[in-house]
C-alpha cells in the first residue's frame, strides 16, 4: 500500500523535484513549497519509489494535502 506524502504547511508548489518512478531516500525533497517568500521542501518520510505526484507547479496546496505517493 503506497504511503501518502503530505504538505506540512499551506503554500504554492514552487518546484516538483521527483517524478513517478524516481527512487528517493529518507529526507530527500520531493517538492518545494513557497510560503511567505520562503521555500520549504516536502521530504520523503522514508526510502522508496515515487508512484505518483499529486501536486503541480503553481498550484496552491493546503496543510495536510497529499502531494505524492511513495511505495
Amino acid at each position: 500500500m503506497p504511503e501518502e506524502v503530505k504538505a506540512h504547511i499551506t503554500g504554492v508548489v514552487f518546484q516538483v523535484l521527483a517524478k513517478p518512478g524516481d527512487k528517493v531516500g529518507a529526507g530527500d525533497p520531493i517538492i518545494v513549497l513557497e510560503s511567505m517568500k520562503m521555500e520549504i521542501p516536502v521530504e520523503a518520510p522514508r526510502a522508496g519509489t515515487v508512484t505518483a505526484v499529486k501536486a503541480k507547479e503553481g498550484e496552491t496546496v493546503q496543510e495536510g494535502d497529499t502531494v505524492a505517493l511513495l511505495e
